[in-house]
């Protein structure tokens, strides 16, 4: 069994005992097979559309307001079909199948081809990736946050002169604004017919739910969407953005231009380098910067918004293939982003390591350690792309040819030449 194999095998085991064990998965505050609050969530709303129920003036599930687009509505009512009483497990199980098709997408990104040992090494850092707190926290909640991610890795991943190219960011953002940050990454990438492939598509969607829903599509883009206080307080400690930070920081909300002037140079010199990364022939880590800078500066991201983590772990573990240090790198990520527990009187929560107590040292560190990771890794990207051409891995024969094998084939994981 090769190091990769070894490692992985360790730490999904880990993972999964560390799931079950740390908080009884029945326990109603944060079991992770009682969950699916936010699938239920999304569920009412595709039934309000079916019952001609307003979707933003009225609570939906145990009383929590509806924050998505009206487009998203209607994507989520395919749930319809599902019963009530197995929403929760019905999208527990899609989600983890989702994530092992991400995994799975970033080793394709990588160049690398689909075999067993391939699909094995994906099964494996699918389940490690259970006890992440993004993807924890996604699967307990019902999150769509994984199925977001998946189309834009396969966005991302298209020819380069697809037509298909931004047609899934632009359905992307028009479930969840966040992923029109990769509009501005197209443009930065200079491909100019995917960014307009994008924006078209998310105008579409506006236009047509317009049509279908003009009550609820009025209600939204004149009122709802500005309201940010559907979704929580600035200083909330789960606001892992740079706007949370700044309240964490100073205690209180905070000021818009701050968090602007902070923002908007981060997100032009993560562009750069996500264009910088494109042309070294790297999309896998381009379009994870991308994922990890949208959370970075939104104005409010969630703990589990940061599945972008998952496809930088996988990258971390390629690299890991040719130089054993990445080891590290992918170790201290998968502690940082691991789901700890905790007791809230009276009950026990999975949580990320950003909500342990304040009392544990190097707090207001703890507190923001999304974004401290974030800056991190953005200062690592710069320091990679100046240092010049990546570390070469000769890509194998073609598949009819098995007699060839590239460097990396002798770790098990066998690459395919990149259609570029």
């Amino acid at each position: 069994m090769t190091l990769t194999l070894f490692l992985l095998l360790g730490t999904a085991i880990a993972g999964v005992t560390a799931l079950f064990t740390t908080m009884d998965p029945w326990m109603d505050s944060g079991g992770i097979l009682v969950g699916g609050l936010d699938v239920h969530i999304y569920r009412d709303g595709a039934w309000r559309l079916l019952h001609d129920r307003a979707l933003y003036l009225e609570p939906t599930h145990y009383g929590l307001l509806y924050t998505y687009t009206p487009f998203s509505a209607l994507v989520f009512l395919p749930l319809m079909l599902v019963p009530w009483a197995h929403v929760t497990t019905t999208w527990l199980v899609l989600n983890l199948v989702v994530l092992f098709a991400c995994v799975l997408r970033s080793w394709r990104m990588l160049g690398y081809r689909l075999t067993p040992r391939l699909a094995l090494l994906s099964v494996l850092i699918t389940l490690a990736c259970v006890f992440a707190e993004p993807v924890r926290t996604t699967l307990y909640y019902g999150q769509i946050n994984l199925w977001l991610m998946l189309v834009v890795l396969w966005d991302f991943s298209r020819g380069e002169h697809s037509r298909l190219r931004g047609l899934g960011v632009g359905i992307a953002a028009g479930i969840k604004l966040t992923p029109l940050y990769f509009i501005a990454q197209y443009l930065a990438q200079r491909r100019w017919r995917a960014a307009g492939t994008a924006a078209l598509t998310f105008l579409a969607t506006i236009a047509v739910t317009g049509l279908i829903l003009p009550r609820d599509s009025y209600q939204y883009w004149t009122s709802t969407f500005f309201q940010s206080g559907r979704i929580a307080a600035d200083d909330h400690p789960a606001n892992q953005s740079l706007r949370g930070a700044v309240a964490h920081l100073t205690h209180g909300p905070a000021p818009i231009w701050l968090w602007l002037l902070i923002a908007i140079p981060l997100a032009l010199v993560a562009l750069w380098l996500a264009a910088a990364l494109e042309r070294r022939d790297e999309p896998l880590l381009s379009v994870a910067l991308g994922g990890l800078t949208a959370c970075a500066v939104s104005p409010y991201s969630w703990g589990h918004h940061w599945v972008w983590f998952v496809p930088l772990l996988v990258y971390l573990i390629h690299r890991a293939q040719t130089r054993l240090p990445w080891w590290f790198a992918a170790a201290g990520l998968y502690v940082a982003i691991a789901a700890w527990t905790y007791q809230y009187t009276p009950t026990w929560v999975s949580v990320g390591t950003f909500l342990l107590p304040p009392w544990w040292p190097l707090h207001q560190v703890l507190v923001n350690i999304y974004v401290v990771v974030y800056l991190i890794v953005l200062i690592g990207i710069a320091v990679h792309v100046r240092m010049g051409t990546p570390d070469a891995v000769e890509p194998a024969a073609p598949e009819s040819d098995p007699a060839r094998l590239s460097p990396t084939t002798a770790v098990g994981l066998p690459t395919r030449p990149r259609a570029r």
